[in-house]
């Protein structure tokens, strides 16, 4: 495999998806099984391997700088952790094509959501309100992780998703977004690696190029914030979605 070329990829994958909340282990999926022709359960495991040190050195960042909520973050935690690991225990049992339809659609619904939701300004939420968002946002939580379980994927869309209907804004829905992800791939991760073969040879030059990718996204998400680009960024993340779950369809 080229070594420089997967640095390159890890490296560009490691900035764009840490600066909008993701982890990336989809798209590395992608890549390793599409590309490099890695078998579906290799490439899982090492997608995973891959994306986990990058989340923790990106979310260090972000919590140094402040952005994370931790409080919604644990939130979330509590109905995302499970379901990783039922996924992960359930994923032999789940036809390919039947969770492949399932989560485009979800992606397709959040991305419109997220595409046509508009913000609020105001800031007073009344508790019938706030306990809906909580509620919505813990089954993104859930999706989330049984994204993971299953697929090997990060589950960082519909993570990030649910952050946003709970109220979070901009770059502290991403960074909190990373911080729910390092849980999630971690659990993940353990129960992939037991199931699957990590190839290190793919691996570790994305991995490295990645963990480039993650310290440079905390410092490009400030700059970006005191922009005007920071209002583009929910429609963007909804119009993303969109196209991940109708490309996942086709």
């Amino acid at each position: 495999m080229n070594i420089i070329l997967l640095g390159i990829i890890g490296l560009i994958i490691g900035t764009f998806v840490i600066l909008f909340g993701g982890g990336g282990a989809a798209i590395y999926l992608g890549i390793l099984t599409g590309l490099f022709g890695l078998r579906a359960s290799a490439a899982a495991a090492t997608s995973l391997v891959t994306v986990l040190p990058s989340l923790m050195m990106g979310t260090w960042r972000y919590y140094r700088q402040g952005q994370i909520n931790t409080k919604v973050g644990n939130q979330m935690l509590v109905t995302a952790i499970p379901a990783v690991i039922v996924g992960s225990l359930i994923s032999g049992y789940i036809p390919n094509s039947i969770y492949t339809w399932l989560i485009g659609l979800i992606l397709i619904v959040l991305g419109l959501n997220m595409f046509l939701q508009k913000t609020s300004k105001n800031a007073s939420v009344n508790d019938k309100v706030a306990h809906s968002a909580r509620l919505k946002a813990e089954t993104y939580g859930i999706l989330g992780g049984l994204m993971v379980g299953v697929a090997g994927m990060s589950g960082g869309a519909v993570i990030i998703a649910g952050l946003f209907l709970l109220g979070l804004q901009a770059f502290n829905a991403t960074a909190t977004s990373a911080y729910v992800l390092v849980f999630m791939t971690a659990v993940g991760t353990l129960f992939h690696i037991a199931g699957g073969q990590v190839d290190w040879s793919a691996g570790l030059p994305l991995m490295i190029g990645a963990l480039f990718g993650a310290m440079i996204a905390p410092k490009l998400s400030l700059k970006l914030a005191k922009t005007q680009s920071i209002k583009y960024m929910k429609p963007a993340i909804g119009v993303f979605l969109a196209l991940l779950g109708i490309k996942s369809l086709l």
